[in-house]
């Protein structure tokens, strides 16, 4: 069977439903595509195969749906750890999410998590959606609860007076009954998530980024650095910037190279090869990126969200301490980098995920968001088994390098165990260019113990 043209013919936006376990979160996916998509029952939706993102097992579905004025990539992961590594891998990128509450329990410990885990890793706006209203006769308990969600909102800095909060049966609509709890608040959601959630910003309307993977030289026209674009777009005879790893140099793009074709132009997405004026073949490394100039800067201590994996998932057998120095490995790269744990937390189990400090012995280019994996540093340990403590100096993996990093536990954090997830500060040994929200690995001998995001530069 010939495979379906992907049609783009609206816009497109990647959404996800979050929320307590049982509340709903499955049913009111299924639910969504009966009215605006391919109907999945709610089997086929709940058996959602395992797939692997930044080494890490999760288990996503995904469905698509479309409204009158937009295409939507939903996802739903049947487990609640599925959710926490989902959302900080950035396995399942959202730009906005749909929280669903049951209106019978109100917001519970996991809504509560996930409403964080949101704020930290940048899901930037959410729409509620209050479920099983059939199972409360009080009108005023459901405006209890509905206060209740708005004062959970807002205190994790989302704006919970203004989010449209749509009341309904997610069962109600998928059995096709009773239709004003059930297919009108389906569409009232939908048309909710249509209006609040912003369209984002296209990838090639963002400022040009390149990871570089590879450096070679062409006799006579100089050196050629190539990679996939991550967004924005080159055009011969742009100004760029190397960042991270050393210091930072200015060079100018002289041609654009795909599929051993010339072009004028590479957009987001395009795997290319860039020539580079005036760099010679030393001058230039994997795991630098390359940029439009003063866009992103390189950086060495940033507070990550991270979560630790379980022996099972490949990670450590053990908790590890503050001062944990694994590899933190971004984009294409492993950095060193020392964690520092939050105060409090002492230790670290496989399975956590929180929030810490990293410091990286080199500076990575990065920004908030930036995605990482956390990694081990000698093979003869054959994985962790032990926990690791302030000052662990495993390699952070940034986008297409490893660089080594110093971890600082929070302040009362003795140690981290496998399994944990936490926050801690990171100093890099080499700047690294970042940003916030940038994914990241944590790596010990190219073992991947850990991933994370980026949530804060601190230099």
């Amino acid at each position: 069977m010939a495979k379906a043209k992907f049609e783009r013919n609206k816009p497109h936006v990647n959404i996800g439903t979050i929320g307590h376990v049982d509340h709903g979160k499955t049913t009111l996916t299924a639910a969504i595509t009966k009215y605006f998509g391919e109907f999945k029952a709610y089997d086929q939706i709940d058996g959602a195969p395992e797939e692997k993102a930044r080494g890490i097992t999760i288990s996503t579905a995904h469905v698509e749906y479309e409204s009158p004025t937009r295409h939507y990539a939903h996802v739903d992961c049947p487990g609640h750890a599925d959710y926490v590594k989902n959302m900080i891998t950035g396995a399942a990128q959202m730009d906005g999410a749909i929280l669903v509450v049951n209106a019978a329990d109100g917001p519970m410990p996991q809504t509560r998590e996930h409403i964080l885990l949101g704020r930290q890793v940048g899901i930037p706006y959410m729409v509620v959606y209050l479920n099983k209203v059939d199972q409360v006769d009080d009108e005023e308990l459901l405006e209890l609860v509905e206060m209740e969600v708005r004062e959970l909102l807002s205190s994790y800095d989302y704006p919970g007076d203004d989010i449209p909060i749509i009341k309904g049966s997610a069962l109600a609509a998928l059995e096709g009954r009773d239709p004003e709890i059930g297919e009108n608040s389906i569409r009232a959601l939908i048309e909710a998530v249509d209006s609040y959630i912003p369209t984002p910003e296209r990838a090639v309307d963002q400022p040009f980024l390149l990871p570089i993977e590879d450096v070679f030289s062409i006799s006579g026209r100089g050196t050629v650095v190539t990679g996939r674009i991550e967004r924005g777009a080159v055009n011969v005879g742009d100004e760029l910037e190397i960042v991270g790893i050393r210091d930072t140099k200015k060079t100018t793009c002289t041609g654009v190279e795909m599929f051993r074709k010339l072009l004028d132009r590479g957009e987001a997405g395009d795997n290319v090869g860039v020539l580079l004026r005036g760099i010679d073949r030393d001058g230039v490394e994997r795991g630098q990126v390359l940029v439009k100039p003063k866009s992103v800067t390189p950086h060495t201590t940033f507070e990550a969200e991270a979560y630790i994996l379980t022996k099972e998932e490949g990670g450590r057998h053990t908790p590890f301490f503050a001062n944990y120095r694994p590899q933190f490995y971004f984009r294409t790269t492993d950095v060193t980098g020392t964690v520092k744990l939050p105060e409090g937390t002492e230790m670290v189990m496989p399975g956590d995920n929180l929030k810490f400090e990293v410091e990286l012995i080199a500076p990575i280019a990065m920004e908030e968001k930036l995605r990482f994996a956390i990694r081990i540093l000698t093979k003869e340990e054959g994985g962790r088994h032990t926990p690791f403590f302030a000052n662990y100096r495993p390699q952070f993996y940034f986008r297409t390098t490893d660089v080594t990093g110093t971890v600082k536990l929070p302040e009362g954090t003795e140690m981290v165990m496998p399994g944990d997830n936490l926050k801690f500060e990171v100093e890099l040994i080499a700047p690294i260019a970042m940003e916030e929200k940038l994914r990241f690995a944590i790596r010990e001998g190219g073992r991947t113990v850990g991933a994370g995001v980026v949530s804060k530069i601190i230099k």
